[in-house]
């Protein structure tokens, strides 16, 4: 039997060792060891099939080129943003970024980094030094963001860049581009919820559309036209989206369908020969000189011959193009046209609160009589001419 000197010793012994044990532990949960719940690396392969590896969930990000902070408003990260291009620094006149309503006055105090369009500048990246950056720019453009330019900026500093094609709505493959998109943006920022929320509201309100408007007659299809579409800046009537989006999600007729996908400019006499029964008018045409396409339908005598001119069928549409696509925007304009199109199919709807419904999911806030009085208040009008 032990005796109780012996005793004591063993005991001061395992304590000893225990406290040894405790300590080790400790040094495994410090915050510059990740613990199995914390921060960790992970490797991401782009939009442009590069290998990205990054510390997440990211806390100090930039968002670089068109639409990619609109991305993060979308994602609710724009908390995480640690500086800003010029051109979210000020309000346009009129402003075409719902988002900018709701969160420009919280982003526009922080530091530059560059131009827009990702004219990135590596010294003040570098000075604001973020853990990753996102860059992204318009799908099908000239502008848009290519492998060379998140190269270039990754080597001069020294910091994980993200790109990827902005995508859209038009093709399942730039669905895909932006639904991966949003999806980096989730995994990076901690948000992968939110990624999945905001796909599944995209997808049950195209579903939605689809539910009121899949069964019409090809024969029945209102036939359209939608001229003074924004594209880098204000357009005339000639400016239109042969696959416009708002006239494919309730089975209109696009009288320019058939001619590609992307934005384009046709023919006044092709306008004139196709003859829409609905005249619909990009209101970011307002920015031109004797408003633009608006204009044009009130003074141009082949114009004003136009069934749709004769008959008071001329409606306005809320501008979607400023720097790049506002997709809140592009929903609640197809919900407008359903119903003036189809009105018994669309009779529960009030199209402006359903575009406060979506301002609200996607911004944060119902800013639609702050963004269509940036229009003189013609969105979702029928317009006199």
């Amino acid at each position: 039997m032990m005796n109780k000197k012996t005793s004591i010793i063993i005991m001061g012994l395992l304590l000893v060792a225990f406290l040894g044990i405790a300590g080790c532990v400790g040094e495994a949960t410090t915050p510059d060891t990740p613990s199995p719940s914390g921060p960790r690396e992970v490797t991401i392969t782009d939009g442009f099939d590069r290998t990205v590896t990054v510390a997440v969930p990211a806390t100090e990000v930039l968002a670089s080129g068109s639409g990619a902070v609109r991305y993060m408003v979308y994602m609710q990260g724009q908390d995480t943003l640690v500086g800003v291009d010029d051109r979210e620094k000020s309000f346009m006149n009129p402003e075409g970024r719902p988002y900018a309503l709701v969160h420009l006055n919280q982003m526009k105090d922080l530091p530059l980094f560059g131009q827009n369009r990702g004219r990135d500048d590596p010294e003040k990246v570098i000075a604001i030094n973020p853990q990753v950056i996102f860059k992204t720019g318009a799908t099908g453009q000239g502008s848009a963001t290519n492998v060379g330019d998140v190269s270039a900026l990754q080597e001069k500093t020294g910091i994980p860049v993200i790109g990827y094609p902005y995508g859209s709505l038009r093709t399942a493959d730039e669905k895909d581009e932006m639904y991966t998109y949003l999806r980096t943006i989730g995994l990076v920022i901690g948000k992968e919820d939110r990624a999945e929320e905001v796909i599944d509201y995209i997808e049950a309100t195209m579903a939605d559309l689809e539910r009121r408007t899949h069964d019409i007659p090809e024969n029945e299809q209102k036939r359209v036209y939608i001229g003074g579409v924004s594209m880098s800046g204000a357009h005339g009537i000639i400016s239109t989206e042969p696959a416009y989006p708002p006239f494919l999600w309730v089975h209109a007729n696009n009288v320019a369908s058939g001619i590609g996908t992307a934005h384009v400019d046709v023919a006044k006499e092709a306008i004139v020969d196709w003859d829409a029964e609905y005249l619909f008018i990009d209101l970011g045409t307002l920015g031109m000189e004797n408003d633009g396409a608006l204009g044009q339908v009130k003074t141009d005598p082949a114009l004003k011959g136009l069934s749709a001119v004769k008959s008071g069928k001329v409606y306005g549409l809320l501008p979607y193009n400023s720097y790049n696509t506002n997709y809140e925007v592009v929903l609640a304009n197809a919900y407008y046209v359903g119903t003036v199109l189809y009105p018994d199919r669309f009779a529960d709807v009030d199209p402006v609160k359903k575009a406060d419904e979506l301002f609200t999911f996607f911004v944060g806030e119902p800013v639609f009589e702050e963004y269509n009085a940036g229009y003189r208040g013609l969105g979702f009008t029928q317009i006199p001419v």
